[in-house]
């Protein structure tokens, strides 16, 4: 009776039982890196880098560009996927995706110039993904050039997210890694903080293989990813 149609109580009920936005849901799963990144933007030019990343001061420009590339990759990536914003500001769209895609491949190489100049205080296991994710994030921005060239969009969008996820996809690994930190006062190293954090990657992966497939082929309950 409460919840007829019409009533205030139907729309409460309306509102909560919608799917997050796809671009909510990126922003959320990639906060924490993206504060950290802006954190390191304004930490390098101030020689004002904490103790446990000194170690990177050795290719500092590589670690700049990384954090600045990782910064405005994670800002612009959630943007791209507002169905709204690319209708009603299809030029402005188009400029950001091409500064996304600049940024990811950034990202990529510069990240992977870190991991062959920099000493490493992480397990092979953990060393061996970065290589290989570093690689799939430039093939996965790539592949989507070639699809946008190709007019292909629904295949372009499917990479971006592809691209999206592997560039951001240690995020949610923050959630359990930071506050042991904050308790310790020390990153958390050893095989078990790597596989902890090689698994959350290939978990994001794997999310956004999920989005992907799922909006290839629409549901009802999908309608709020678009």
């Amino acid at each position: 009776m409460l919840n007829r149609p019409g009533s205030p109580g139907s729309a409460v009920v309306r509102r909560a039982s919608r799917p997050i936005p796809l671009a909510l849901l990126l922003a959320l799963c990639s906060f924490i890196p993206i504060m950290t990144a802006a954190t390191r933007v304004v930490q390098i030019p101030l020689g004002a880098l904490p103790e446990d990343s000194l170690r990177l001061a050795v290719s500092l420009p590589a670690f700049f560009l990384h954090a600045a590339a990782g910064l405005l990759f994670g800002l612009l990536g959630p943007l791209q996927f507002v169905r709204s914003l690319r209708g009603r500001y299809g030029a402005a769209h188009r400029w950001a995706g091409r500064a996304f895609m600049l940024a990811g491949a950034v990202l990529a190489l510069s990240g992977l110039a870190l991991l062959l100049r920099v000493e490493s205080i992480a397990t092979g296991l953990l060393d061996a993904a970065r290589g290989v994710f570093g690689v799939a994030l430039a093939l996965a921005l790539l592949l989507g050039v070639a699809s946008a060239r190709a007019r292909d969009m629904p295949r372009h969008r499917a990479w971006m997210i592809r691209a999206y996820a592997i560039g951001m996809g240690t995020g949610p690994v923050g959630l359990v890694l930071f506050p042991l930190y904050l308790i310790t006062g020390e990153p958390p190293t050893g095989v078990l903080t790597d596989v902890v954090v090689v698994g959350t990657w290939l978990s994001s992966i794997a999310l956004g293989e999920w989005v992907v497939r799922r909006l290839a082929s629409p549901q009802p309950g999908m309608a709020g990813v678009r």
